[in-house]
């Protein structure tokens, strides 16, 4: 039981404040070859905060430092994240992002490997999904189509319920962040569902931060199929440790030389103390804060915590 409850605070000594401390800070950073970056807490955290990241991302790499950007945000592709990073000034190309749209997609493909034609996902999310398993040659129904998105009309509780308005060969449920969710979705979801189709979720994340405040997260688009089905889904997002495997494979590093940098405590954080990562770092620009992880008895600690990304410079 000691061992378990060291794995889930990261160490017994506590977690380290760096911010401040330079001589800290460049041996906590030496301790690394592999940096682990949660995009969308730690980068995007706000104009105010933002001015020393891109310089905090070339001074990693002006090290050796090896970067991987992982994000549950479902709804942008690695392209898409590669755009926002030219827009921001952020060196990064597009094959060091992962995703959880691109690890699902990658799960699906690589490892599933089902048989067509009954190899169709039906998607509930937005086309961050689609893009990837286009990218991985899996074939889709649902997502951003725009003829789910309207009022459930009598006639189709009697063409879901007989099945003329089913995809017979969708052998997947696959649930991200949906931002137009109907109840027409949700019914085909279930019906597929009780067919026999798998449940996979990009991520089940509670909230989404965003403009200061608390969204609902991916989770919310499973919820109401965990609900109505009783099954709950596999999640390919952090921290599913089957997203940290399929970066290990990709990426091939050792985990004790890798750190992971994220804002948020059971995604982030938990992610790399359970992946077995050499440290973690949590920076207090977002969902988490400090009080969280140093009251007694906290179940998840960092290694080590910054007030902001760009405190890494000294």
């Amino acid at each position: 039981m000691q061992a378990v409850a060291n794995l889930m605070t990261g160490g017994s000594s506590g977690p380290k404040y760096l911010t401040g401390d330079k001589s800290s800070i460049d041996g906590f950073i030496d301790k690394f070859d592999v940096f682990l970056f949660d995009c969308d807490g730690v980068l995007w955290s706000g104009d105010h905060l933002f001015e020393r990241v891109p310089a905090t991302i070339q001074m990693l790499r002006d090290k050796g430092k090896q970067l991987v950007f992982v994000t549950n945000n479902s709804t942008k592709s690695r392209a898409d994240y590669k755009k926002k990073f030219d827009s921001m000034g952020i060196s990064a190309n597009e094959e060091e992002v992962f995703g959880s749209s691109y690890s699902a997609a990658v799960y699906i493909a690589r490892i599933l490997k089902l048989e067509p034609p009954k190899n169709k996902v039906y998607v509930l999310g937005e086309s961050g999904v689609e893009q990837e398993l286009q990218a991985e040659n899996v074939p889709y129904c649902g997502g951003t189509d725009p003829l789910l998105r309207r009022e459930m009309l009598p006639e189709d509780f009697r063409h879901v319920a007989d099945g003329s308005l089913l995809d017979d060969d969708v052998a997947i449920v696959l649930t991200g962040l949906d931002y137009h969710p109907s109840y027409l979705k949700y019914a085909l979801g279930m019906a597929y569902l009780r067919r026999g189709a798998k449940f996979l979720a990009t991520n089940i994340d509670s909230t989404l931060p965003s403009a200061g405040s608390l969204f609902p997260g991916a989770g919310s688009t499973s919820a109401p199929l965990i609900k109505a089905t009783g099954q709950e889904p596999l999640a390919l997002g952090k921290p599913s440790q089957a997203m940290m495997d399929a970066i290990e494979g990709k990426f091939q590093f050792d985990r004790k030389k890798a750190c992971m940098i994220g804002d948020r405590l059971n995604t982030d954080i938990q992610f790399g103390i359970e992946g077995g990562l050499g440290g973690t770092l949590c920076v207090l620009t977002g969902v988490s804060k400090k009080e969280e992880f140093l009251e007694k008895g906290a179940q998840v600690v960092p290694s080590a915590y910054v007030d902001e990304l760009g405190d890494l410079l000294g």
